[in-house]
Parts: structure tokens; sequence; C-alpha cells
């Protein structure tokens, strides 16, 4: 790609995304000669002090590398503006992390170098979750870790209506157990289905699940997917609240006690042991058995293009150290996620055994920008999760609210 090419690529890419936002300054660390042993990594984990462990292991691979790390932790949102600002002015930080799906937005901007510029090593990641950071053939980073979804239960309310989880292999025995459930004067699952990502996020388990992809929304597989969903509400399986939840309030939900399933993830762990109840995990079923391909998150640790192409060793070397498989077992176990090596995963099932199952999910998942989708997920989920709030509000039927879905997918 030209330099002329490449900056009106960005352009067009911080007009689209950053209409409103404002220019702010960032480090020059990545361009100032002055500054050599200083390299600036920006991360979404604001939550991190400068002295916990993440923070402690930066500057250890920064050590280790010879060089100074300057780390700035920014939200998602916030960090996703300021890096394709930060591109556009030829000042990027040296090493990006950022959540999945921001990738494709990065790589189309030209903004990232790939794997065979900057020589990582990804042949030790799982396909499915490196899949998440490629385009086009290309591979734009290395997964730090994945998180995805599972269904949670309550193990007193199972008990007491006779259901035993481990015969929940497909959606016809997880309906006949949730009917079994509310004849026993117990509610049966909750779930998010907001008109947002969060929305989209939730319902993709159970689309991909039933065969369906995201460039037929209105297949008859998707259409049975949604049916499920819209029948589990007029059967009341399932409460209204569902339209209106995120996936923290239909947590809310089952940590009442009353629910006997939750569709959520593996970042209400920490609260899952502090529920008043015993619970479990099993993997969300698909239409025909088996476990249902569920959406990866989770970041990708990058290295942005810079000027100084004379950075990208010392770059790399950071980014090998941070996702070396030591470091990943002890990152992923802070934030909670799966590991995106399989000998790793290993390691962190037999560690704690509660998180098998989050294994086999997170091995059995997708990303939501793979299939080539890239920057044209966000108008499809959009689409989709418009689809899944007219449904289940009885606006239009499953069939009429994928039709127009389809619709407005390729047209947006």
């Amino acid at each position: 790609m030209t330099g002329l090419s490449r900056r009106r690529r960005l352009a067009a890419v911080v007009v689209m995304a950053l209409a409103a936002a404002a220019v702010s300054a960032c480090s020059s660390s990545a361009d100032d000669p002055a500054e050599g042993g200083a390299y600036v990594v920006w991360d979404p984990y604001p939550q991190f002090a400068d002295d916990s462990d993440w923070v402690t292991l930066l500057k250890k691979c920064g050590t280790s590398a010879g060089a100074t790390v300057e780390r700035t932790g920014y939200d998602t949102t916030d960090l996703t503006n300021k890096a394709l600002l930060a591109a556009q002015q030829g000042n990027s930080p040296d090493v990006l992390i950022v959540d999945n799906p921001v990738i494709s937005t990065l790589a189309e901007a030209g903004a990232l170098t790939t794997t065979d510029d900057n020589k990582l090593d990804v042949s030790a990641m799982e396909k499915n979750l490196l899949g998440a950071g490629q385009s086009e053939g290309r591979t734009y980073g290395v997964p730090i870790g994945a998180n995805t979804l599972a269904l949670y239960y309550n193990k007193d309310v199972l008990t007491a209506a006779g259901v035993d989880p481990a015969t929940i292999k497909d959606w016809a025995s997880l309906t006949a157990a949730l009917t079994t459930v509310k004849a026993k004067g117990k509610k049966g699952i909750t779930f998010s289905a907001i008109g947002t990502e969060e929305g989209s996020f939730q319902f993709l388990p159970w689309f991909w699940g039933s065969g369906a992809q995201l460039t037929t929304l209105d297949s008859p597989q998707a259409v049975s997917a949604l049916t499920l969903w819209t029948d589990w509400l007029k059967q009341g399986h399932a409460p209204n609240s569902v339209i209106n939840n995120t996936q923290t309030t239909s947590w809310q939900e089952f940590a009442t006690g009353d629910y006997a399933f939750a569709e959520n993830g593996t970042w209400q762990l920490a609260n899952a042991e502090k529920l008043g109840f015993s619970y479990g995990t099993i993997a969300i079923p698909a239409s025909a058995g088996g476990p249902a391909p569920a959406p990866t998150g989770g970041e990708f640790v990058s290295i942005p293009v810079q000027k100084n192409t004379g950075r990208y060793d010392t770059s790399q070397k950071l980014v090998a150290c941070l996702t070396n498989a030591d470091n990943l077992l002890t990152t992923d176990t802070t934030l909670s996620y799966v590991a995106p090596v399989a000998a790793v995963q290993d390691r962190q099932a037999t560690a704690d055994p509660k998180l098998k199952v989050w294994v086999e999910a997170v091995r059995a998942a997708k990303g939501r920008t793979g299939d080539n989708l890239g920057t044209k997920y966000p108008k499809i989920s959009e689409s989709l999760w418009t689809a899944v709030q007219a449904a289940l509000s009885g606006g239009k039927s499953p069939r009429e609210a994928l039709t127009a879905a389809q619709a407005a997918a390729t047209t947006r």
C-alpha cells in the first residue's frame, strides 16, 4: 500500500468512525529518537493500576526487551478512537491491545502491521481464536485470551425439578428441562436480548448453533433460532425483561435464585462464587446436539505501523513476552480469560476443573468478524439485534424480522 493510499484510507475510516470525536494529543515516544528506550503500550484495562500484576508484567517484558514501557489504559471505545486518530497522525503506540472486533477496522485502515511483517509467531494459537484477527489471509495480531458464553445453572432448582443437566444435549432437551422447571413453579432461563451488540452477542450461539451464517440472516436455520427464543417467551420459559436485559441485569435475575439457567460469560465467574446457591455450567447446545459455536470476546496484541520501522524488533520482543505460555497463564487467570493456546488451556482446566466447560466452549467458539466479514460485521450485527427485538416484542414474526434484517444488512 502506498503512503498516499494508506493516508486516504485512514482518513476515510476516521471520518466514518469518529465524526464526532475530538482530537487529543498522543505521546510522541514512538517517533522521538531521543527517547530511544521508551516504548508506548496502550491497552483496554484502565481498571489495572500501576502496582497491578498486569502492569508489573508489562514492565518485566520491557526490561527483557531492553526497553522502558510507557503504558496507558483506556476505555475500550475511547481506545479505538484514539488508535484511529493516532494512526492518521502517524503517531501510533508501539504496542496496541484492542478488543478483537476492532482489529478488522484498524487493519482496513492500514494502521497495523501483519505477522508476516513483524515476524510474530502465531503457530501455537488456536485457529478459531486467531481468525478474529485475520482479514483476506493476513494476520494482524496475537490473541491474548478469550472469553465466551455458556449456560450457568442453579443446582438447587434443577434438583428440585428432577432435571439432570447432563441430559441437556440439544434444543429439544433444553426446552423440555425448561418445561419441567416451570411446572415445578420456578423460572426457566434468562439472557440478554437488548438492542445493542450485547443482544447480538448473546443470540449468536443459537444462530450459529442452528447452522445459520451471518451472510444470510433470513435462512430457515436462522428463523428456527429466533423462533426458539420467541417461543420461550410465549411459553413463559423466559421473561419479557430479556428484551431490555443487559448481560449484567440478566445475571442479576439469575442471582435471585428463581431461575434454572442464565446465558452469560466467563466474566461472571467471580460473581458466581458469591451466589447464595450452588451452580454449575454447561455448554450452550446446538440445535442437533453438541456445543454451539459461541462468539469470542477478548483482545489481540498488535504492532501498529510506525514511521521508524527500526522499532519493530523491540516491539516484537515485547509482544512475544506478553504472549508466551507462562505469561498467558498468569494474565488470563487475572482477566478470567481462557488462553488462546491449547497447552495453556489444559493447564487452566487442570488447575481449576470448573474451567473445563469454558475451555470446551472456547474451542468451539468463532470470531464475530471471521469468515472474512471484517468491517461488514457491525452492519450485520445491528440488523440482527433489530430483528431479535422486533420478533421478541411481537412486532414481527421471526421470518418477517429476519427477512427485513437481511435486506437492511445488504443496503447499510
